[in-house]
């Protein structure tokens, strides 16, 4: 194993024990990371050379071998192993390796704090601009899907009773606009994040004149995150941020699973879903199980898990700490389950199909009753009269249909008017097209 970047040759043998502790599961970890942790580096060379700490010439040995290892990275040649700490310490132990003395160069001016927080931060932004476009897929079915559907009738349920007519319609576009308000959210999230923390170092700035801007406009920021202090302490913060907008998307894709999973029932027999979202039983051949659906569902806990874990951890001062390493790992995992139920949300919205027979069954004489008290109301009798009267002139009810219901409701956002060309320009307010 490699001495720690950090050890002095006077020191003792660093024991391993303590080692393997302290490194955690970080190397495993940075497998997210190492990708990104390249990109700043090269940038921070390109600084380092703006200032004349590096020559033109050393400037260019050093960017054509981190592209040289990014590439070995990626073929499998270079591996993240136990023997590193990190893969910041891969990087540095492979520049070395390979230009010796100029290896040692590339960490003028830096500090692994600032070197993690621009790795973590430029994968928040991947990982937030898909996020954006993976929700914005869900919302463009979601409305596709209300279209096609806006003249089903379906129970609609309240205390998980039957309440009154709805529509397939009215529900599909309940989940486009929640996307929608996930939209904003995530936005608003990315603007947030889009801050530059390279050249802070540990959290106190340095003795050199580096040139912030040029990092910011070659790492695609939009700005430069100046106090290192707070830049420190935005560690963390930032992260729960990001979890807290994915949190949002998969709070929605939970109650959107939790429908299905009961529509799917034999007891609603609402919904069916292609054979490839099911899978069948160990043991009871007559089973298909919504697996998929489930598992989508149980989604939400890991971010939340992730979200109180980091939580757990921040209660800390302010300046660097070393319990922040343990906030990489819950990030990483909520972020990666985050982003795999995103990317099948879209399959299952286009996948959901409603059974239209069984949902016009299901909808019987007492759920007229609320449409009939209205009706009662907009002829002049107090609503709370023609509340007592539907009860007195039951019978009245029994001619209505399901397709009468949904059309003659009338507000806006309702079933014969659920404004899906709104939701539609709203869609393309957010995402210009």
């Amino acid at each position: 194993m490699p001495a720690p970047i950090w050890q002095k040759k006077s020191q003792a043998t660093i024991d391993e024990t303590m080692m393997e502790f302290m490194a955690g599961e970080d190397i495993i970890l940075d497998a997210e990371l190492v990708a990104y942790d390249i990109q700043a580096s090269k940038a921070h060379v390109k600084n380092l050379q703006s200032i004349d700490i590096l020559s033109s010439e050393e400037s260019q040995q050093l960017i054509e071998h981190l592209e040289l290892l990014d590439g070995k990275i990626q073929s499998g040649e270079f591996k993240l192993t136990a023997q590193f700490e990190d893969c910041h310490s891969a990087i540095e132990y492979y520049l070395v390796n390979q230009l010796g003395e100029l290896g040692k160069k590339i960490h003028t001016g830096r500090s692994r704090n600032d070197q993690v927080l621009v790795a973590t931060r430029l994968f928040l932004k991947d990982a937030v601009h898909q996020a954006i476009e993976l929700v914005t897929q869900s919302a463009q079915v979601c409305l596709q899907q209300a279209e096609k559907t806006q003249q089903i009738p379906m129970p609609g349920y309240t205390h998980m009773q039957r309440a009154v007519p709805s529509s397939c319609g009215m529900w599909f576009a309940g989940f486009a606009e929640a996307m929608l308000d996930n939209l904003i959210t995530l936005q608003s999230t990315q603007q947030l994040i889009d801050a530059n923390p390279l050249g802070t170092a540990a959290g106190y700035g340095v003795n050199l004149p580096l040139n912030r801007q040029l990092t910011t406009e070659e790492l695609g920021f939009a700005r430069i995150q100046i106090n290192p202090i707070y830049t420190q302490n935005s560690r963390g913060k930032y992260e729960l941020a990001v979890l807290s907008a994915l949190s949002q998307c998969l709070l929605d894709i939970r109650r959107y699973s939790w429908d299905i999973s009961l529509f799917t029932t034999q007891e609603f027999d609402f919904v069916s879903l292609p054979e490839e979202m099911t899978t069948g039983s160990s043991i009871m051949p007559n089973k298909r199980n919504p697996d998929l659906i489930e598992l989508m569902r149980a989604s939400y806990a890991v971010v939340q898990s992730a979200i109180i874990e980091l939580q757990s951890i921040l209660s800390l001062p302010s300046g660097y700490q070393r319990d922040l390493q343990f906030t990489k790992g819950p990030l990483l995992r909520a972020v990666k389950k985050s982003l795999q139920t995103l990317l099948l949300f879209p399959k299952v919205i286009a996948g959901t199909q409603f059974k239209t027979e069984t949902l016009k069954a299901a909808i019987d004489t007492p759920m007229y009753a609320t449409d009939f008290a209205v009706e009662l109301a907009a002829q002049g009798m107090p609503f709370r009269d023609a509340y007592q009267q539907v009860v007195e002139r039951y019978d009245e009810l029994k001619a209505r249909t399901p397709e009468q219901s949904i059309q003659q409701r009338v507000s806006p956002g309702g079933c014969h008017d659920l404004m899906l060309s709104e939701l539609n320009q709203r869609l393309k307010q957010l995402t210009g097209f």
